[in-house]
């Protein structure tokens, strides 16, 4: 009988080759080229700037033409980032992209978008955790570095929720916005790197108060907030909000009792921007200066899995964020789902 051939593991890959830490090497941007204002969507919803402003924040917010897909934002986004990090994207052992607005079922946005960069045969796969993509997407990537297996691996949270959202709805239309960007990890020789903590939880019993019906099966029985609309994002805003301010709080409290630091020691959380009077709150608990709990909602409005993505990639751009820096990452949306990642830089 022949052998079979076993094909030769990735460069740097293999189970008995696992890296004292891993460290976030670069990041990457991609938005729309269209920005629109509070002012710009009065004139189809009934709200105005201020309304919009007091109740959460935003003051505007990135949307994609029809020219300006998944496939083309992620891809971008990956590209600065391989840019950045100086990395041939042949040397990518895996890539993940986290969204809920892919653009076809199968294949991937991520194996499109590997395919698009040139990283072909890296691994590839999606991450479907809403809000709490990114930041899944990121433990997911702490994990297989630090077992040996792959050195590089990059994180795309990518959204484009204008495809999602019902433009009448002036509940939730004002909330949105379109946008991506890139983390690229390595395995690092120093030891004092890398992930410290991370958590990932669901409870699909309370995604009745958010989610995104296709058929008339698909409504919660019992359900209020409807809006008619199939394809679009339901959302009970209120609920939403109290599950936000509790949960954010929670995974805080709970990585830094798990590690035994106080929210003084961190150089930034950088939170899922859901709302910013529910930001707010949470530094003003924490005791922070505003520089350390990241806020930028207000130019980019709720972009879901790529909320978290775009705060680091402009805590990067900006030189915000040096070695040995304890950042605490977190996501919480749509699933339910929330997730926690505190990394030492």
């Amino acid at each position: 009988m022949t052998q079979a051939k076993i094909a030769p593991l990735p460069a740097g890959a293999g189970p008995f080759r696992r890296p004292a830490g891993a460290r976030l090497v670069a990041t990457g941007l991609a938005l729309p080229k269209r920005v629109v204002t509070n002012d710009e969507l009065s004139k189809t919803v009934d709200t105005n700037d201020e309304w919009i402003q007091k109740r959460t924040g935003i003051r505007q917010r990135y949307i994609a033409g029809e020219d300006e897909g998944i496939r083309q934002l992620a891809g971008d986004a990956l590209r600065q980032a391989l840019k950045n990090a100086n990395m041939a994207p042949t040397e990518l052992d895996f890539v993940i992209v986290a969204t809920l607005t892919p653009e076809m079922v199968t294949p991937s946005t991520a194996a499109v978008v590997t395919t698009d960069v040139g990283a072909v045969p890296a691994g590839a796969m999606d991450i479907s955790a809403a809000c709490s993509g990114f930041v899944y997407a990121v433990n997911l990537a702490w994990s297989l570095i630090s077992s040996g297996v792959y050195r590089n691996v990059a994180v795309v949270g990518a959204e484009t929720l204008s495809r999602v959202t019902n433009w009448k709805d002036r509940n939730t239309c004002v909330l949105f916005g379109d946008g991506a960007a890139a983390a690229i990890f390595s395995a690092s020789d120093d030891a004092s790197q890398g992930c410290l903590y991370l958590n990932m939880h669901s409870d699909a019993e309370k995604s009745r108060e958010l989610y995104c019906p296709r058929t008339q099966r698909d409504i919660p029985a019992g359900d209020t907030i409807f809006t008619g609309e199939f394809n679009t994002l339901q959302m009970n805003g209120r609920e939403i909000y109290k599950f936000a301010v509790h949960t954010l709080q929670d995974c805080i409290d709970k990585a830094l009792t798990a590690v035994g630091i106080k929210a003084s020691d961190l150089a930034v959380i950088v939170p899922h921007q859901m709302n910013a009077r529910i930001l707010e709150s949470a530094r003003e608990k924490l005791g922070l200066s505003e520089e350390k709990l990241y806020v930028n909602i207000d130019r980019f409005g709720n972009t879901s899995a790529a909320s978290v993505a775009i705060c680091l990639h402009e805590l990067m751009a900006g030189k915000r964020l040096k070695k040995g820096d304890l950042v605490l990452m977190i996501g919480l949306g749509g699933g339910l789902t929330w997730a926690t990642s505190l990394w030492r830089l």
